[in-house]
């Protein structure tokens, strides 16, 4: 699904597995979502899912896309994709939760904070 030139400019595996992951999650509990609360819930899920996933394809390019002569150059661009990342989940969370007045709140959340846990796996997979 994220190989090749698929991958949307992302080289890490491990990000491409997370991504990967955090689409399944949310579209899980897009189902899950629309079977208790309906289209909006679906919805709602739906698009907390997709603030993770936003925000770690942006991480991901970031640091893909810096070539790392060094380790104090590789944490400086580690973490101006964290601060970005951080900026896009926030502005994400304004948009979404101003905007969309139908939003199923319980659905969303579960689906973000959801996908923020699968985030955390990333260290568990191998880069080949």
């Amino acid at each position: 699904m994220f190989s090749g030139a698929r991958s949307f400019g992302i080289q890490s595996r491990p990000i491409r597995t997370t991504l990967r992951w955090q689409l399944i999650v949310s579209a899980a509990l897009a189902v899950v979502g629309g079977i208790v609360w309906g289209l909006h819930g679906a919805v709602s899920a739906a698009l907390g899912g997709m603030v993770n996933v936003v925000a770690g394809w942006a991480y991901g390019w970031l640091i893909s896309r810096r070539a790392r002569l060094s380790a104090g150059q590789a944490l400086a661009t580690m973490f101006r994709a964290e601060a970005v990342k951080i900026v896009l989940i926030v502005l994400q969370l304004w948009a979404l939760l101003t905007n969309y007045r139908d939003m199923v709140v319980a659905s969303f959340l579960i689906a973000f904070v959801a996908t923020v846990l699968v985030s955390a796996t990333a260290i568990v997979v191998k880069d080949a």
